[in-house]
């Protein structure tokens, strides 16, 4: 295994030579990498990758100073796909 081959983004399994490719070959910003990629866009919410995906887009590309940078919303409360579609008791 190789430092490409690690998993930065558990949820979606993207690699860092994923992310690195992409960069480099589409020049991206931290958004457009993760919408290309989906890093960060999986159960998590981009709480564990955020900050790597952020600094691979950084070395890939110049920083716009008006770029705003990843932002992560944690899941509100998971729930079960059975809780979901249950019918209640009356």
């Amino acid at each position: 295994m190789t430092d490409r081959d690690m998993i930065v983004c558990r949820c979606e399994e993207v690699t860092y030579g994923e992310l690195v490719d992409t960069a480099g070959q589409f020049a991206c910003n931290s958004r457009e990498l993760k919408l290309r990629t989906r890093a960060g866009m999986g159960y998590c919410g981009g709480r564990t990758c955020r900050s790597l995906v952020d600094a691979i887009a950084l070395a890939a590309t110049e920083r716009d100073v008006t770029q705003i940078t990843l932002k992560y919303q944690p899941p509100v409360r998971p729930v079960h796909f059975g809780d979901l579609g249950a019918i209640p008791n009356d």
